[in-house]
């Protein structure tokens, strides 16, 4: 376990998914203006419900939830968490290693905290999801950016992972399906990140919220499913595929070569103790979820609406002049890219706020994402069609004669 260092400052920690764009937004939504939001990935406020077998189960459970579960979680849920594991191929896979959480969020900051030592590095995609970022910091650590290439679907940049390995570098995170990009990695991919884990004996974070989320009969692949002799941490839940980020429900799976882990292990055995146990409610239905009809099907086939969605959105933000945009081929994001010698801009911030108070549409800007150039911005794609074909007339009316 490491030691915490009080000295450590918040303000050493970027979070601007929830900063000063999103905190203008709440203002002026106070104020009575009405802001079309297309920052927030939680499905619930656009419409999508929870499957109704969900429902019905936990309706039916919640007298036995009352108390607590054991701190990993309920054995009826990750009994299923472990069926699933194997249905992905994840290797080495037991009951004991398996950990429920209030949402993935919960756990990520569990693990890095069990890690690492003040000063340890940790490789960490840019963009990221800036959860990740903020974790490592908080727990100490040094979150050292790898570029992952627009101009190549967005793929992980393989020798840019390879030069910023070093003596301090403990681990290595995936974002897979990715957010912000929608990017889902194949498997020669994934492959390389894995024989860079091994030469330099490195643990392996895979964050697969979005693995179900998945478009034109692709397959996710678990990079845990290569890695049988590394450490793998991978993390997945319901949130998104089911429409319930209320709920609360995420797990880790340990897989792997754990023999060599076994102190980290015990870190994590201990911080899951101390907080008692997850929301059991929501444990109480993940077996019903991760087994019974899998309605998430229903969007992501054409025809579906996650699907239409995105055919749209990427076709109509490429039609925008200035703007482009790599096709996304997973989850429920977009993250177009910005001409910034065509509108002059110097700072993304700005421009998201620009565009927040002109036209009342909320996104977030690249540099949320610890994306260092000021030329991007994610898009959540999630509102019906008719509503974003409005926002993109908007954002079009804003740019033609936008400059910074």
């Amino acid at each position: 376990m490491r030691k915490f260092n009080k000295s450590l400052k918040l303000e050493n920690v970027l979070y601007d998914v929830r900063g000063p764009v999103v905190e203008e937004a709440a203002r002026m939504e106070e104020a009575g203006t009405q802001v079309l939001k297309l920052n927030i990935g939680n499905p619930a406020p656009f419409g999508f419900c929870a499957p109704d077998e969900v429902i019905h189960d936990m309706q039916r459970q919640l007298t036995e939830c009352e108390g607590y579960s054991p701190a990993k979680g309920l054995f009826s849920a990750r009994k299923a968490i472990m069926q699933y594991a194997q249905l992905k191929h994840i290797p080495n896979v037991c009951m004991e290693d398996i950990y429920t959480g209030n949402g993935v969020s919960e756990l990520i900051n569990l693990s890095m905290s069990a890690l690492l030592d003040d000063g340890d590095e940790v490789l960490v995609p840019a963009p990221d999801y800036p959860l990740w970022t903020a974790c490592v910091t908080l727990a100490g650590g040094r979150a050292v950016h790898y570029i992952c290439d627009e101009q190549a679907e967005w793929y992980p940049d393989i020798e840019d992972i390879r030069k910023k390995v070093s003596d301090r570098t403990k681990a290595i995170v995936l974002i897979n399906p990715n957010n912000p990009t929608g990017a889902l990695y194949p498997k020669e991919v994934l492959q390389q990140i894995v024989d860079i884990a091994r030469e330099n004996q490195l643990i392996i974070f895979s964050d697969e919220i979005y693995d179900r989320l998945v478009f034109d009969g692709e397959k996710h692949i678990s990079i845990a499913s290569l890695a049988e002799d590394l450490f793998c941490v991978t993390f997945c839940g319901l949130s998104k595929s089911h429409m319930i980020a209320g709920f609360r429900i995420g797990w880790m799976i340990l897989s792997g070569k754990k023999e060599i882990a076994s102190d980290y292990i015990m870190g994590i055995n201990m911080l899951s103790n101390m907080r008692l146990c997850s929301n059991a409610p929501a444990q109480s239905i993940v077996q019903t979820a991760l087994g019974g009809y899998q309605s998430v099907n229903e969007y992501i086939m054409p025809g579906g609406r996650i699907y239409e969605q995105r055919e749209y959105i990427y076709k109509a933000l490429n039609e925008i002049p200035g703007i482009s945009a790599v096709k996304p081929k997973a989850a429920f994001y977009i993250f177009p890219k910005l001409d910034i010698k065509r509108f002059h801009i110097e700072d993304d911030e700005k421009f998201a706020l620009d565009l927040l108070r002109d036209k009342k549409i909320l996104i977030i800007h690249g540099g949320g994402f610890n994306w260092e150039q000021p030329d991007h911005f994610r898009v959540v794609y999630l509102p019906q069609i008719e509503i974003l074909e409005d926002c993109v007339e908007k954002i079009g009316e804003f740019l033609s004669g936008y400059r910074q």
